[in-house]
């Protein structure tokens, strides 16, 4: 019987024919689709063994079903669970506990709250005003203002000064915002990592949002830390398609932004080159899924995550010792 790979996109137009065309071509008794669905009941069964989602995060209905196809036995790349919990500022306590460098991070209470929030009475736990100056001192100047939920590059600051640092967040409306130490780097890489286990760390220019064709941008022992770091990361966080961006100081890489679950693939973005890499490991990687299941119902990571250990490891060592 046929295995069928859902593809669930948006405007994207690259990637999603490319990639449904590779696995049809291979003949492995698996086939890609683009995911149709309706009003969907809570015990329909499910039509795909494994789905790769593209859009959730901007489209909430796709998100629910994605979770209900998780619940039906369904692998859903990336997991919809673990999509719906991550956030920037959870990112960077997850990188320190892991032992990944990261900037140094400072959540921020929001600037302004949904109607019905009467801040006298409804915000009595917080803290007012916030100390700015200890802010100031702790991240250092410059600094960057950005939204902890948000993605390609949409509401994120530079801010020289501790006036424009709180300019920009009076202005932040109902987002919660992050103020992160700017790290002034020598090099910058963006990894693109599929599976848990493939890593492509490519020189990127973020300042002209470009990718660089360079094989020997890195040192050997930086290289293989940023590899190293990237997969530490894949793995806790359980997701099979990232991008995960370093910036390169006095020799440190400096996990800057990953969690990017839904990761640029257009082939003018990524080059003719990292293109076909992005495709063939992504098929690679969809029929694997599909001809070997992974119960994502049961590998709900969170308490290997927050002991720092993944816990795809902690079973291998636990099957070791059986």
């Amino acid at each position: 019987m046929t295995k069928r790979i859902g593809l669930m996109v948006g405007r994207e137009w690259s990637f999603p024919p490319a990639f449904m065309e590779e696995v049809n071509r291979r003949d492995a008794g698996v086939a890609a689709e683009f995911v149709k669905i309706g009003a969907v009941a809570m015990d329909d069964p499910p039509r795909y063994d494994v789905i790769i989602d593209r859009i959730s995060h901007e489209v909430p209905y796709y998100r629910s079903y994605l979770k209900h196809a998780v619940v039906q036995g369904v692998t859903v790349v990336n997991n919809p669970f673990m999509w719906t919990a991550d956030d920037k500022f959870f990112g960077a306590a997850l990188a320190t506990k892991l032992g990944v460098a990261s900037p140094k991070t400072l959540a921020l209470p929001n600037k302004a709250y949904v109607p019905g929030i009467v801040p006298s009475e409804s915000l009595r736990n917080l803290l007012y005003p916030l100390d700015w100056n200890g802010i100031a001192e702790y991240i250092g100047l410059p600094c960057i203002l950005q939204d902890a939920h948000g993605g390609g590059w949409k509401e994120v600051y530079v801010c020289h000064s501790l006036e424009e640092l709180i300019h920009h967040y009076d202005n932040s409306g109902l987002l919660t915002m992050v103020v992160q130490e700017f790290i002034r780097w020598e090099q910058f890489v963006r990894c693109i990592c599929i599976g848990q286990e493939e890593i492509l760390p490519t020189k990127y220019d973020p300042r002209e949002r470009r990718y660089i064709l360079d094989h020997a941008h890195l040192s050997s022992e930086v290289g293989e830390r940023v590899v190293k770091d990237a997969r530490t990361l894949v793995r806790a966080l359980g997701y099979d398609m990232n991008s995960i961006e370093f910036a390169i100081r006095d020799g440190i890489p400096y996990a800057i932004d990953f969690m990017n679950p839904a990761p640029d693939m257009d082939v003018n973005s990524l080059t003719p080159h990292y293109f076909e890499w992005v495709v063939q490991r992504m098929t690679d990687m969809a029929i694997k899924l599909a001809l070997e299941p992974r119960p994502q119902a049961k590998e709900m990571r969170w308490q290997g995550l927050f002991g720092g250990t993944p816990s795809r490891d902690r079973r291998s060592k636990a099957g070791s010792r059986a």
